[in-house]
């Protein structure tokens, strides 16, 4: 009986682990996406996702007639809102990004990070403190009967091993799945898709063939932004958040970008997915507190075994 319990106890957060980590994944490829491509150090790339989160919470007060609904019109709500965010990426990257990435620092790899971090950081907080100033500090979340409604799998073994499938975090996992598939057929079946790995392999070799470095920088800076503001609304149909919780997820991108390899799409989703399931299984001999010391003691042992990450190669700029 007690062993049983261990296995239903270990299947329930591993279960529970992928899900999270299906979510953390497209984060992670939206920011994966943007490194591997522009070679830019973003970190107001988890503001970007708070801000969605905000905007989908209002586009669901305005439209869902009742809790019931908030879940489906959540989802619709974010697939207008990665369009949206993809104008919006485009946008700060004619604006401000191009000033400090792209053909003006080809020739000195190093000469733009300064300034792009500097701006960056600078772009984290006026969007933190901008959403301090419009919507406050209590914490919030999309109310949904999704978020409190869980499918029953089992008994596996006679009356034992139950295991409980929450419906928001089990479609947010589908959703982000199907939107990263979705993103890596662009990335490997369209001229853009071409054009845009042709400039993260060799960027001076594509501007030579007459690719529009400019135009790919933008466009990838564009959908980066709309996988994040997908993973935002999804995340926040049961996870509460406020004007810093940015700064949480950034954290999170970044390890399993690094986990996954610099410059590796479906690595970035694979690290993320890596995060999740270290997460969770921690919680079986750690307190929630210390999740993340388990996630960067793996964080670590991976960098000291394979340097490169799990799917990059040393040899690669992308």
């Amino acid at each position: 009986m007690a062993f049983l319990d261990s296995v239903e106890s270990l299947l329930q957060v591993l279960l529970a682990g992928v899900l999270l980590g299906c979510l953390y994944g497209l984060m992670c490829a939206g920011l994966g996406l943007i490194f591997g491509i522009m070679r830019v150090i973003n970190f107001a790339q988890g503001d970007f996702m708070m801000l969605a989160m905000y905007l989908g919470l209002n586009g669901v007060a305005l439209l869902a007639p009742g809790r019931a609904y908030a879940f489906p019109i959540a989802m619709g709500v974010a697939v207008l809102l990665a369009v949206v965010f993809y104008g919006l990426g485009a946008g700060t990257h004619l604006l401000l990004l191009r000033r400090v990435s792209g053909a003006r620092i080809l020739e000195v790899e190093e000469s733009g990070h300064t300034g792009q971090l500097i701006l960056t950081l600078g772009l984290s907080l006026v969007l933190q403190n901008g959403a301090l100033m419009v919507f406050g500090s209590q914490p919030s979340s999309i109310g949904n009967a999704a978020a409190e409604s869980s499918w029953v799998i089992g008994p596996l073994i006679g009356d034992q091993i139950m295991l409980f499938v929450n419906q928001a975090r089990f479609w947010s996992a589908v959703i982000s799945v199907v939107a990263v598939a979705a993103t890596l057929l662009v990335l490997t079946r369209t001229g853009i898709g071409r054009r845009l790995r042709a400039v993260a392999g060799n960027p001076v070799a594509a501007l030579y063939m007459g690719i529009d470095i400019e135009r790919a920088f933008r466009v990838a800076f564009g959908i980066g932004l709309a996988l994040t503001a997908i993973a935002g609304v999804c995340t926040a149909t049961f996870y509460p958040f406020q004007p810093y919780t940015g700064f949480d997820f950034v954290i999170i991108m970044y390890a399993g970008v690094v986990l996954g390899g610099m410059g590796s799409f479906g690595g970035a989703f694979a690290g993320g997915l890596l995060i999740g399931i270290v997460q969770q299984l921690s919680t079986l001999i750690l307190s929630p507190q210390l999740q993340n010391t388990a996630v960067f003691v793996v964080f670590l042992a991976v960098l000291l075994l394979r340097p490169q990450g799990l799917f990059g190669r040393s040899a690669e700029r992308a």
